[in-house]
């Protein structure tokens, strides 16, 4: 039996993407957030911030701070000023305030965004982002669910975690 060539370019296809899909469904609890995921968003999950309107978040944002908080984009790398930001504070969210990090966690990656070794408790939720050729997990504020950057396990200790943060996406209070 022959099969034609474009069979053999779709079961290559196929064949090629399948190890990929098995990965994200490993990593994930089938809700469609990590298998890692917090349950931060519970807390939130009736706050007026979740019930805003894209408009509303234009009139309260800026253009650039309404794409990655809202649209899930990304932000330039190396544009942030708060990239070099080596005061004692907090940051906090730029869409509702809510504080996500605290200065001590932040360090210089070198990849251009605010990095963060850890977090402060139940500030964010996160889930799973399958935009790119792998799998991610996306971390976003709880309280507003603005999108915030990617958790990656490349951090220092003691935690190996690194939040790689939109600068857009936060504002900076000094203690």
């Amino acid at each position: 039996m022959t099969h034609s060539p474009r069979f053999h370019l779709r079961r290559r296809s196929f064949l090629l993407a399948a190890p990929a899909a098995l990965f994200a469904a490993a990593c994930s609890d089938g809700t469609g957030t990590s298998a890692h995921a917090d349950t931060a968003d519970s807390l939130f999950a009736d706050d007026q911030w979740r019930t805003l309107t894209d408009a509303d978040w234009r009139t309260r944002l800026d253009p650039a701070a309404f794409r990655v908080l809202r649209k899930e984009a990304t932000e330039r790398p190396f544009t942030s000023p708060l990239n070099g930001e080596k005061r004692a504070g907090t940051y906090h969210c730029a869409g509702c305030d809510l504080a996500l990090f605290e200065s001590s966690s932040k360090y210089e990656s070198g990849t251009g965004w605010p990095s963060f070794s850890d977090v402060k408790n139940g500030a964010v939720g996160t889930k799973a982002d399958n935009k790119l050729w792998t799998q991610r997990t996306e971390y976003h504020c709880a309280r507003c669910a603005g999108h915030q950057g990617h958790i990656f396990e490349d951090g220092p200790a003691p935690t190996g975690l690194r939040y790689c943060n939109n600068g857009v996406a936060l504002t900076f209070k000094t203690a």
